[in-house]
């Protein structure tokens, strides 16, 4: 399935439209100087670094990272394919808030599955919708949620544009990461429940990128298109 088929959201993600006047891009790709190995490798830091660049914007959304080749993975073994390997190019779109900050379903779909993936660098709590469009399935991941989300879950449950998914965790359960979502479009599963990869290494990006179309078809924000 090309991005063709991915149909647009009924209903905005975040509840409102990510624009100028309340969101802005944030790059965190290796050519950024000022995320070195002293702020991302280190997990309060990294939260004190991220919540100092929204509080300089005076913006309550930060958004990003489609396709972004990212060296704060290095950080954590959950990317790790061997001792000097690490998947780093990231196949969604991160949306950085505030804890708490209610997650809205965009179009009509199902709960494919949930799992709570914890350890450091991981999803922390993830939800996956299924959703049909033109008689194609596709997907939806939600990762870094509150754990408390997951509780209220079953597999098949329907959701309807507008429905609360769930809500940003804190670092705590979110896999130690400042508070964001992690939105991710996939159209094949690959037998995946409750997980999905969200980080690729370049020699896969050719595969990943098919089946995880542009998650801006969603977001529909004019500033992921400069």
């Amino acid at each position: 399935m090309s991005s063709s088929f991915i149909p647009p959201a009924v209903y905005p993600l975040m509840g409102t439209s990510l624009v100028e006047e309340n969101a802005f891009c944030m790059d965190l790709s290796m050519g950024n100087p000022r995320l070195s190995a002293e702020v991302y490798m280190e997990s309060d830091r990294f939260v004190g670094f991220i919540a100092a660049w929204m509080a300089t914007e005076r913006r309550p959304f930060a958004l990003g990272g489609y396709l972004e080749n990212r060296v704060i993975y290095s950080r954590s073994e959950v990317f790790a394919l061997g001792t000097d390997e690490y998947r780093n190019i990231h196949l969604g779109v991160d949306i950085w808030a505030q804890v708490g900050m209610p997650i809205f379903c965009p179009f009509e779909g199902q709960v494919h599955s949930f799992h709570d993936n914890r350890g450091l660098g991981n999803y922390g709590p993830t939800v996956i919708l299924e959703h049909w469009f033109e008689g194609k399935k596709f997907h939806s991941l939600y990762g870094h949620l509150q754990r408390s989300d997951l509780s209220r879950l079953e597999v098949g449950q329907p959701f309807q544009p507008g429905d609360c998914i769930g809500h940003l965790g804190a670092p705590i359960e979110n896999g130690n990461w400042p508070p964001h979502l992690h939105i991710q479009l996939i159209v094949d599963m690959e037998g995946y429940l409750g997980d999905y990869p969200g980080v690729c290494r370049q020699r896969d990006l050719a595969h990943y990128r098919r089946n995880c179309p542009d998650p801006n078809h969603w977001i529909q924000s004019p500033l992921l298109l400069r």
